[in-house]
C-alpha cells in the first residue's frame, strides 16, 4: 500500500471518535446512558419535511442528478426566506449554493483558496471541520483562542501581524458552537472592515440562528454594509428543525466565492439529492410556524438544566442562543479525563471542551437534547460525582 499523506497523517482524532463504542458497552452492562454529547436532538422534524419527502420520493424525476444547480425551488426558498427573515435580498441563482449539510461546505472551500503556506485563521474552541479543511489542503491554521475574559469572542488584535500578508480564510461562528456566546453587531462590522482590509474571506457558520431565548435575534453577517464584498454565510436545517441526518444545508453570499464553491463541489459530489431539496422548500416555508415552537421546547430544557447544574454546584451562564451550554470544569481537572470518568461513574455522556481545540480544555458541554427530566436527572448524577470526588485529588491543576 503506498504511504498516506503527510497531511492526512497528521490530522487529529475527530472528537470522541471511541465514544460510542463505549456507550454501547456501558449500555450491554445495563447503565441508564444519558447522552448530552453531541448535538442532535430527540424532537421530530416539521410535518411538512417528512410530507415532503414521501412525496418526492414518489416522483422519478427526483432520484436524478442533482449537480449543483439542484432544485431551482430550493434556492428561491432560500432566497424568500434570507429576505423574509433578515431583509438580505440574494439572487438565488448567483449568490445561493445548496449543500450537503454546511459542514462539507465548510469543510471543502478551503480547497479553492489555499495554497501551501497561506493561512486560515481559526476559533479556538471550534467545529473541527475549520481545523479538517485547512489542515488537509496543506495550509498554515492560526488558531485564536476565545477567552470567556472577552465574551469567547475571537479578537482580531490577537492574530499575528505577521501571519496576515498570508491569510485568506477566517472562520466565524455565532451564536457559537460550543460556547453559545453571541457577537454584538459592532463586532461584526469590524470583523467585516478588518476582513476587507486585508482581503480575507470571512467564512460565517450561522447554523443556531434560530435558536435563541429571550427576545434575541441572532443577524446575519450579509445584513451589514460591505460584508456581501468577502463573506459567504453557511446555514444548515439540522439544528434548528431537527433534521441532522436528513444533510440539507446552503451557503449564501459573495458571488465570486460561491462561484468557487461551486465549481470545487463539481469535482466533489453531484449535488444533494432532489428530494432533500425539495423537503427543504417546504421546511424552509414551515419557518413562521414551527420555529417559535421548536424554540419554546429549548428554552424549557436550557432554563430546567441551568437551573439543575447551577443546583449541582456548577457555574453555569444561561445562553441567549444555541442548544448548549458551556460549562467550567470545578477543580482544574483536564476535559477529556472528567468526562469520560462521568461516563463510567454516572452513565452521563458530556462532551469535552478539548475535542473542539485546545482552548476548550478545562470546559465541558452539554447539549439540550433531551428532556427536561433527564437533564435535571443528568445534573444531579454529575453534581454527585463531583462532589464524592472533589477531596479526593482528581485532576489537575491548569
Amino acid at each position: 500500500m503506498p504511504t498516506l499523506s503527510r497531511a492526512f497523517q497528521t490530522l487529529p482524532p475527530y472528537p470522541l471518535a471511541d465514544l460510542p463504542g463505549l456507550k454501547r458497552e456501558l449500555r450491554a452492562k445495563g447503565l441508564d446512558i444519558i447522552d448530552l454529547g453531541a448535538g442532535d436532538a430527540d424532537l421530530p422534524p416539521p410535518p411538512q419535511a417528512v410530507k415532503a419527502l414521501r412525496e418526492a420520493a414518489g416522483r422519478a424525476e427526483m432520484s436524478r442528478y442533482a449537480f449543483q444547480l439542484g432544485l431551482p425551488a430550493f434556492r428561491e426558498a432560500v432566497a424568500e426566506w434570507m429576505d423574509l427573515r433578515f431583509g438580505v435580498p440574494v439572487d438565488p441563482y448567483t449568490e445561493v449554493l445548496p449543500l450537503i449539510g454546511s459542514k462539507e461546505g465548510l469543510a471543502h472551500i478551503p480547497f479553492a483558496y489555499l495554497d501551501p503556506g497561506d493561512v486560515a485563521i481559526v476559533p479556538d474552541p471550534g467545529y473541527p471541520p475549520y481545523f479538517g479543511g485547512p489542515h488537509l489542503a496543506c495550509a498554515d491554521l492560526v488558531a485564536i483562542p476565545l477567552r470567556r475574559a472577552k465574551n469567547f469572542l475571537l479578537d482580531l488584535e490577537e492574530i499575528p501581524r505577521e501571519k496576515l500578508s498570508r491569510a485568506k480564510l477566517l472562520y466565524l461562528n455565532y451564536p457559537n458552537n460550543p460556547t453559545a456566546a453571541t457577537a454584538p453587531d459592532d463586532y461584526l462590522r469590524r470583523v467585516i472592515a478588518f476582513c476587507r482590509e486585508h482581503d480575507i474571506l470571512c467564512l460565517y457558520d450561522n447554523a443556531y440562528s434560530e435558536l435563541a431565548y429571550d427576545g434575541y435575534t441572532p443577524p446575519s453577517i450579509l445584513q451589514f454594509e460591505g460584508a456581501r464584498d468577502g463573506t459567504i454565510e453557511f446555514f444548515s436545517l439540522s439544528k434548528t428543525y431537527n433534521m441532522t441526518g436528513w444533510r440539507i444545508g446552503f451557503a449564501v453570499g459573495n458571488r465570486s466565492a460561491i462561484g468557487a464553491l461551486t465549481r470545487l463541489k463539481t469535482f466533489m459530489d453531484n449535488g444533494l439529492f432532489l428530494g432533500a431539496q425539495a423537503a427543504g422548500v417546504a421546511t424552509l416555508r414551515a419557518w413562521r410556524e414551527f420555529v417559535p415552537r421548536n424554540v419554546a421546547v429549548f428554552q424549557e430544557r436550557r432554563d430546567a438544566a441551568v437551573e439543575a447544574l447551577s443546583a449541582a454546584g456548577f457555574e453555569v451562564t444561561v445562553p441567549k442562543a444555541t442548544m448548549y451550554l458551556w460549562i467550567p470544569i470545578p477543580g482544574g481537572e483536564g476535559s477529556y479525563d472528567f468526562c469520560r470518568r462521568i461516563l463510567l461513574e454516572t452513565g452521563v455522556a458530556l462532551f469535552p471542551g478539548a475535542a473542539m481545540g485546545k482552548g476548550g480544555d478545562g470546559f465541558f458541554r452539554v447539549a439540550l437534547t433531551v428532556s427536561a427530566d433527564r437533564l435535571r436527572e443528568a445534573a444531579a448524577r454529575v453534581g454527585n460525582a463531583v462532589a464524592a470526588t472533589s477531596s479526593g485529588g482528581r485532576g489537575r491543576n491548569g
